[in-house]
């Protein structure tokens, strides 16, 4: 059950890294809080799995700590959206 607060941590920190990355016209509201559950969730259960107790501080820092991985995918995304919306406007013609 402590699960959840890893992925409401990962939610609540994707969400922060949704509003604070640039390029937020180019993904949707939901993709950064979904990052930063999942990764924080799978940190979680790895931790977990391999035998870390509820009472290490590792597993309960983890989920803040993991879930700044999804600030790097969301800028690599916005890069990628954004260089292939200029390569269809050129094919189109409509530059």
């Amino acid at each position: 059950m402590q699960i959840l607060i890893a992925l409401i941590v990962g939610a609540s920190i994707g969400l922060a890294v949704h509003v604070l990355a640039r390029g937020r016209e180019t993904r949707g509201a939901a993709l950064a809080p979904i990052i930063g559950a999942f990764v924080a969730g799978l940190c979680w259960l790895i931790l977990t799995w391999a035998g870390v107790g509820l009472d290490s501080f590792w597993l309960w820092a983890s989920p803040f700590v993991v879930s700044w991985i999804a600030w790097p995918v969301v800028a690599l995304l916005a890069r990628r959206r954004i260089a292939s919306d200029a390569r269809e406007r050129a094919r189109l013609r409509l530059v």
